[in-house]
């Protein structure tokens, strides 16, 4: 609407909004807890300005019928057939007599309330495909979340909230994608819903970088932790790692090093002979806490992006998490699977995990941390560290701890929670992210061989880290 700042903050505000302005028009297609982003602007008056259609269509039979088949109804495949069906019918029968007055849209959402009938995690994709003016090619945005309210009715009040948001968002603010994406949980708390999956595409957002997008996500406390693989896709979660072994590496990445990526895979190597991995799907993930990316209290996009972009070329998947302690990285984990998680450390980060200071927020302390961090039997394995100026040796072996926690370290180890990481590469000892990084800086020559080929190769083309050839 020309003349009106697109500010509203509830959903009664925004579905009347929508609903004044006479160049929006589109339809609604929602699968499961009701039609309730389409009520909202019923309930507020002037929806047949809005409006051109609503379906529901609940039958998985009907439902294919409509769509397509769909090996689960719940998920992204089945939002994109129905975003493709309905835009494209809009434009199909309302072009010719509407077309040039008006920007089409289509909103779909397929989702898995609490259910009366079985124990389930309530959770949906939404999604929106929209002109952003007259005759546009169609650009789109879709989303993932996580109903977290106890009661179904509950729910379906937060999914008819969450999708008027992401209308609105679509349609008058999508020249900021960060907006967006921070009006999502307006009228919301975290405590009701939670978004991990964002993706931005068509038209307008070409230039919309989607590893920022989960970036954003993480840091507007959307969610947790967001995901992307290595070609950057974004992704659900549990589209990767649902059922299956999981071997996470944290570390800050900058640069990646071959000690990097001797601890990965000489961790990996033993992972995959544990009893209870052997024969099954394994997954290894690289992560990145808000910590790792830093620096007082901003992040650094561009620094951020040329992290995961060497982690892409290495074929890495990206994990962004807001996990300090461990024990939160594993219960999220834990959320997808029962099988097996391995976590591959250096010796900083043990000490670290032995510092009871961490734990002073958790009522039972360190005990507590460590009985939620090594349920199902998470394995830490531990890479060695060698002192840079006594080459003194220090590994999952002869750590130490202080002697009141000597007795929970020995446990843990004689039990093979802790374990030692063996086959490692002695030559990569010695390297140390700081010291390549000084030397990149000082436009000195040698680290060249502390990184893998490719890393080299992405540095002095692409100039990271402040990288000068002359």
């Amino acid at each position: 609407m020309p003349g009106v700042e697109h500010n509203a903050t509830t959903a009664s505000q925004k579905a009347f909004e929508i609903n004044m302005d006479n160049a929006r028009y589109g339809t609604f297609s929602e699968i499961g807890a009701g039609q309730e982003v389409a009520r909202w602007f019923f309930r507020v008056g002037g929806a047949a300005g809005t409006v051109a259609k609503s379906i529901s269509a609940y039958d998985m039979e009907v439902s294919d019928a409509i769509y397509g088949e769909c090996k689960r109804y719940v998920s992204r495949q089945r939002l994109l057939q129905m975003l493709e069906r309905e835009f494209s019918l809009l434009q199909e029968r309302l072009g010719n007599s509407r077309g040039e007055q008006s920007h089409f849209f289509s909103f779909a959402d397929t989702v898995a309330a609490k259910s009366y009938r079985r124990k389930n995690d309530a959770h949906g994709w939404l999604g929106v495909r929209f002109q952003h003016k007259t005759g546009a090619k169609a650009s789109q945005i879709i989303i993932h979340t996580r109903l977290l309210d106890p009661e179904n009715v509950q729910q379906q009040e937060a999914l008819g909230i969450i999708g008027v948001n992401l209308v609105y968002g679509a349609l008058y603010q999508w020249k900021d994608p960060a907006a967006v994406i921070k009006g999502l949980r307006d009228d919301l708390n975290r405590e009701r819903v939670e978004i991990d999956m964002i993706e931005f595409s068509g038209a307008v957002f070409k230039k919309t970088d989607n590893r920022l997008m989960a970036l954003q996500l993480v840091q507007q406390g959307h969610t947790s932790a967001a995901m992307f693989l290595a070609n950057g896709k974004v992704v659900q979660p549990a589209e990767v790692l649902y059922k299956k072994c999981i071997l996470v590496e944290r570390g800050s990445f900058r640069p990646v090093t071959n000690a990097t990526i001797d601890l990965l895979e000489s961790a990996t190597a033993m992972f995959v002979q544990e009893p209870q991995v052997q024969d099954k799907d394994i997954e290894v993930l690289t992560e990145m806490t808000l910590n790792n990316l830093t620096t007082g209290n901003t992040i650094d996009h561009i620094d951020f992006l040329q992290r995961v972009d060497i982690l892409g070329a290495l074929g890495k998947n990206v994990l962004i998490s807001n996990f300090g302690e461990f024990h939160r990285l594993a219960a999220y984990l834990f959320r997808y699977t029962k099988n097996m998680i391995g976590i591959s450390i250096g010796i900083p980060t043990l000490n670290e995990i032995f510092n009871e200071e961490y734990y002073t927020n958790l009522d039972g302390g360190i005990l507590e941390s460590f009985g939620r961090l090594f349920k199902n039997e998470l394995r830490l394995y531990v890479y060695p560290w060698k002192h840079p100026k006594t080459d003194t040796l220090v590994t999952a072996g002869n750590f130490r701890v202080e002697s009141h926690l000597r007795h929970l370290y020995a446990y843990l180890a004689e039990n093979h929670y802790i374990q030692g990481i063996r086959g490692y590469n002695e030559d990569c000892l010695p390297i140390f992210p700081r010291k390549i990084l000084e030397l990149i800086s000082n436009g000195e020559s040698g680290w060249e061989e502390m990184v893998p080929p490719k890393v080299a190769e992405i540095i002095k083309e692409r100039k990271l880290f402040n990288y000068d050839a002359e």
